[in-house]
């Protein structure tokens, strides 16, 4: 499991949003991850980029017989 990225959340809440530190700490998670959804869109149904699928595909190589 990767860990929560704090680093891409800050700056999308203080640098994206405005957001003073009051209101984004006060944010739950789901109501970031709406904030991030009706900014940027649902990333459903998106394909992985070259260098995650390159990770995907060095993680899982496909076996040869």
């Amino acid at each position: 499991m990767r860990a929560f990225p704090w680093d891409e959340a800050m700056r999308f809440g203080f640098g994206v949003l405005r957001l003073s530190s009051r209101e984004f700490w006060g944010l739950t998670p789901r109501e970031l991850a709406a904030a991030f959804e009706a900014r940027a869109g649902r990333a459903r149904g998106v394909a992985p980029g070259r260098e995650v699928l390159g990770r995907l595909m060095a993680a899982f190589p496909d076996e040869v017989k």
